[in-house]
């Protein structure tokens, strides 16, 4: 790091992938820093570039792939480039202490949920899932627990009642985790960026939110259904079956039943097929469900149940 006038000066590596990865790199250009390198997740065969590589080939910065960062050779190649701070944007693989602490300040990270709260890969599906009014990012110190390192920022965001995995992540915490990820920058420039100890008394861990996780029961209230639809869309897709097939559901409007009409059906049961989408029962209601994926692209309800043929009487389960 050199020092020119008050202006200091790191050498940094980005380290991630993605679109996130991407607007970090870019951010951190545009203004100028001294970026030296990215370091960015292996594809598979037949893969095409991660949007990080891309956007570090248009910058023409090298770039390294390393499938495993255990080998005190990838370690020597990283410290060869004499980085001051790794900035780390969307990392999936682990990453050691021995790696973490060869840039001269260390390393800082990105998670999407307001830490010790929600540790683990799917840290904004379950918040929404569970209920919770608030979520938020943490920029934290990694180290060689799963989201267990020093905090340095975190920022804030409600949840609301029609609020979705999409929504919650792509309109705030992916704009405010690349400001975020910058004013954690100028912090450690500055000599002022804080370690917060992690209450450990309070953390929370969540597995991977995956298919078997996004199943909906139409025999539970319409408070967790809705849930379930919002916290999996758009991944993994909350679903399921209609004569043995899947059938995801990505948006459905809760109808909570007034009196027993409002329910008035078996568990599951289509009562309604419309223009507008179809109409299932649950336990304490009914959801018109606007929205769904069966064995090509996502489209509106009820152009597809058009498309399949389908009648009242059917039956989701």
């Amino acid at each position: 790091m050199t020092e020119v006038g008050e202006v200091l000066f790191m050498r940094i590596v980005v380290h991630g992938q993605q679109a996130f990865g991407k607007a970090v790199l870019e951010a951190l250009i545009k203004r100028g820093e001294d970026v030296v390198a990215a370091y960015v997740a292996p594809e598979k065969p037949g893969q095409k570039a991660d949007p990080l590589k891309e956007a570090a080939l248009a910058a023409k910065l090298p770039i390294y792939q390393p499938a495993s960062y255990r080998k005190p050779e990838v370690w020597e190649e990283f410290r060869a480039l004499k980085p001051d701070l790794q900035v780390m944007a969307f990392v999936t693989l682990f990453v050691p202490e021995d790696f973490l602490n060869i840039p001269t300040h260390g390393s800082i990270q990105y998670h999407p949920s307001l830490l010790p709260a929600y540790r683990g890969p799917s840290a904004i599906n379950w918040p929404i899932i569970k209920g919770e009014t608030e979520t938020g990012l943490s920029i934290f110190w990694p180290d060689n627990g799963l989201d267990t390192g020093d905090v340095l920022i975190q920022k804030k965001t409600p949840i609301s009642g029609t609020d979705t995995l999409g929504s919650v992540y792509f309109d705030r915490l992916f704009p405010k985790g690349v400001e975020a990820m910058l004013e954690a920058v100028d912090l450690v420039k500055a000599g002022k960026a804080p370690r917060i100890k992690q209450d450990d008394s309070k953390a929370t861990y969540e597995g991977r939110c995956g298919p078997d996780n996004a199943h909906i029961d139409w025999g539970r209230p319409w408070q967790e259904i809705d849930r379930v639809i919002r916290g999996c869309n758009p991944a993994p897709g909350a679903w399921s079956t209609l004569d043995g097939k899947t059938l995801k559901i990505f948006e459905a409007k809760p109808m909570p039943a007034k009196d027993p009409k409002g329910i008035a059906g078996k568990m599951g049961e289509i009562v309604a097929v419309e223009a507008d989408g179809i109409t299932v029962v649950c336990a304490d209601g009914r959801f018109k469900v606007l929205r769904v994926q069966a064995d090509g692209p996502k489209l509106a309800a009820g152009e597809w149940a058009k498309a399949a043929g389908l009648a009242t009487g059917a039956r989701l389960t």
